[in-house]
């Protein structure tokens, strides 16, 4: 069966002189790259307000027209989300398919799922989309009611259609419960055993995933395998979890999440909220920068904006640089005066020993170094300091084991009793 290629015109409305607009029309373009679309023309208008019934004036509904018509297109992409009458209305005055920014991400995420959890999550935000817009996929059924007050056969099938679509969210739901639950028993461990947790964030296609693997490669722990990394718009759905196990047996677990970009659906937010749940726990975040996309400073707005509605606003943050070899030396030095900020290539692994050592500033400040004397019959506990703090000095002495350590409070704590 021979493929059907997708030709498009894109159509964007800047609202009240958006400083953002143009960065935002080439991302939906390459947002329909990825969904490998062929963009054909573009087609803009500046408004103050939303025209309620097509979106766009009546004169750039019939330009739209005339543009698919010139370039045989089958495809209008908008790069806002559309009402369902919107939607409904566009699609009678154009006669060819309509969708918008929401329904061209939603798609991405679908092709881009791996896991279960990931499926699930992108089922949940695609059903919720088509939810209030059913009707327009109805609208060419029989409406005639067979009496008063009773219903027609296309108000029937509607109903029918919604009431599917609502248990179907609801049993997907259930299911993406028993794997968030399975999600949260497993944070519930790594808080219990006080292993430091760190994020990375960052627009999608940063070189988040880049970044992770390019620090697992300075951990000692070499069985912790690398994640997928790939020059493409929200390559990775997937929350990966990584044990980082530095020289000096200090260790924290690192977790890549995914991507955000502007206009991300609330749909997908708020499927993806379990995932998202990593960065709320986190006790420090990689903000992850392409320093060398003309947009960086944009895509760091978006980045906190998005953060902040996920309700994260007191977390440390390390914002890092990326693809530093893409830029001038000194641009780049200048981009990374703050304390709290560092210049990389993780293509290249450029720099990553001095994000680590950033890192271990802002995690391991609460470290102690100590001496504990602990009792023969308790060798478990020198066996569990070799591996989870850094032993400078041992001696063997007639009541015990002689450390002098440097590990964590939460370890410092549990053997207080054995301070020498």
């Amino acid at each position: 069966m021979e493929e059907i290629i997708q030709h498009a015109i894109l159509v964007g409305v800047d609202l009240n002189n958006d400083p953002h607009f143009n960065y935002s029309m080439e991302e939906l373009k390459n947002l329909a790259t990825a969904c490998q679309v062929d963009v054909l023309g573009t087609l803009t208008q500046n408004l103050q307000r939303i025209n309620p019934a097509h979106y766009i004036g009546n004169g750039k509904v019939e330009e739209v027209g005339q543009l698919v018509d010139q370039n045989e297109a089958n495809l209008v992409i908008f790069n806002d989300e559309l009402s369902p009458s919107q939607l409904r209305n566009l699609e009678q005055a154009l006669q060819c398919k309509v969708i918008d920014r929401t329904l061209l991400i939603l798609d991405i995420f679908a092709t881009r799922a791996q896991t279960r959890e990931a499926q699930l999550q992108v089922e949940i935000a695609q059903l919720k989309y088509m939810m209030p817009r059913l009707i327009g996929l109805d609208a060419s059924l029989s409406r005639q009611a067979g009496g008063i007050g009773s219903k027609g056969p296309g108000e029937k099938k509607l109903e029918l259609n919604r009431r599917r679509i609502e248990e179907k969210i609801s049993s997907l739901n259930k299911e993406l419960e028993r794997l968030v639950a399975t999600r949260k028993t497993q944070r519930k461990l790594r808080k219990r055993h006080a292993v430091p947790i760190v994020a990375i964030v960052g627009y999608t296609n940063a070189g988040k995933s880049t970044t992770m693997n390019a620090i697992l490669g300075l951990s000692t722990n070499q069985s912790e395998k690398t994640v997928l990394e790939k020059n493409l718009l929200f390559a990775t759905l997937e929350t990966s979890t990584r044990n980082i196990q530095l020289p000096d047996n200090k260790q924290f677990l690192l977790t890549d999440t995914v991507g955000f970009i502007s206009k991300l659906p609330h749909q997908l937010i708020k499927a993806f909220r379990s995932t998202l749940e990593e960065v709320t726990e986190a006790d420090l975040l990689l903000h992850i920068i392409d320093v060398s996309h003309p947009e960086h400073e944009t895509q760091i707005q978006i980045t906190n904006e998005v953060l902040k509605d996920l309700g994260v606003s007191n977390t440390p943050m390390i914002y890092v640089y990326n693809k530093a070899d893409l830029i001038p030396s000194e641009t780049s030095s200048s981009m990374t005066d703050s304390i709290d900020s560092v210049s990389i290539s993780a293509k290249y692994s450029y720099n990553i020993s001095e994000l680590l050592q950033q890192i271990k500033k802002q995690l391991f400040n609460n470290y102690v170094k100590t001496t504990l004397l602990i009792p023969y019959e308790q060798g478990s506990i020198v066996s569990y300091l070799n591996l989870h703090a850094l032993v400078t000095k041992t001696q063997y002495l007639d009541e015990g084991t002689l450390l002098e350590v440097e590990c964590s409070s939460h370890d410092y704590k549990q053997f207080s009793k054995y301070v020498y």
